[in-house]
């Protein structure tokens, strides 16, 4: 769900990247759930704020939107436990791996990924959170005029930026994300998603095609398991890379 890599892009591009709602709407329920606990109010709870921006981001209805806060701040029927988990561990190619999960069992959550990395070639629980640091990430899209979108980012005080084909990657300071948001959709230009996102502090480069190809199939496993709600990871494929095996 951290849905910001150029393979996910390129297969968004081809069509490839087929949308399972109902699972994508269960995992966003359990987020605004756990966010709603700090206060039913997504004003005053920026957590709350930020996880019912991603549920609007792929059309949750309002009404799942409303049950989730409700039974996420105790005014709702059917309590759960939901706990929020972090798993760390390595890719093949030694890429670093954290993984954020929303679950009402962790032995059944632990079990699962572990078979996951297992069946995959890669090392489960191996620490790898020193390799990242939180930063505000947004998705710009593309006006047509490339330069001026660059000025407009610059000016609304993001840290960092990234060219993605048909967007800009942004990348802001946790407590700014909010302000350079408002700023670039003031200034006109459409924020597809916002959020509050680990990003590598250096990547690891994979150049082997096939070992690319065989850690990013690895990922989205990862990020199609039920309880799995994010996938960081320090991995870095060129663009002539990704052409041969998407």
């Amino acid at each position: 769900m951290s849905g910001h890599s150029k393979w996910s892009t390129i297969k968004r591009k081809k069509g490839a990247l087929d949308i399972k709602k109902s699972a994508v709407f269960s995992k966003l329920a359990r987020l605004i759930q756990v966010a709603a606990r700090g206060g039913n109010d997504p004003e005053m709870n920026f957590h709350l704020k930020l996880a019912i921006q991603k549920a609007r981001e792929v059309n949750m209805p309002n009404i799942n939107i409303e049950k989730a806060i409700a039974k996420g701040s105790g005014t709702g029927k059917d309590a759960t436990v939901i706990e929020e988990v972090t798993y760390e561990g390595l890719a093949p190619g030694n890429v670093g791996l954290v993984i954020e999960a929303l679950t009402d069992n962790k032995n059944r959550t632990v079990s699962e990924l572990r078979n996951i990395f297992n069946k995959n070639g890669a090392t489960f629980g191996t620490p790898a959170a020193w390799q990242f640091e939180t930063k505000g990430v947004l998705q710009l899209v593309k006006g047509s005029d490339s330069e001026a979108d660059e000025m407009a980012i610059i000016d609304a005080g993001a840290l960092d930026f990234e060219d993605a084909g048909n967007a800009f990657i942004v990348y802001t300071a946790p407590k700014e994300l909010d302000s350079v948001k408002s700023k670039l959709e003031t200034s006109g230009r459409t924020v597809k998603s916002a959020g509050l996102e680990l990003t590598p502090k250096n990547k690891t480069v994979i150049t082997d095609a096939q070992l690319a190809k065989r850690i990013l199939n690895f990922l989205d496993i990862l990020e199609d398991q039920e309880d799995v709600v994010n996938v960081y990871s320090t991995l870095e494929v060129s663009d002539e890379i990704l052409s041969q095996i998407s």
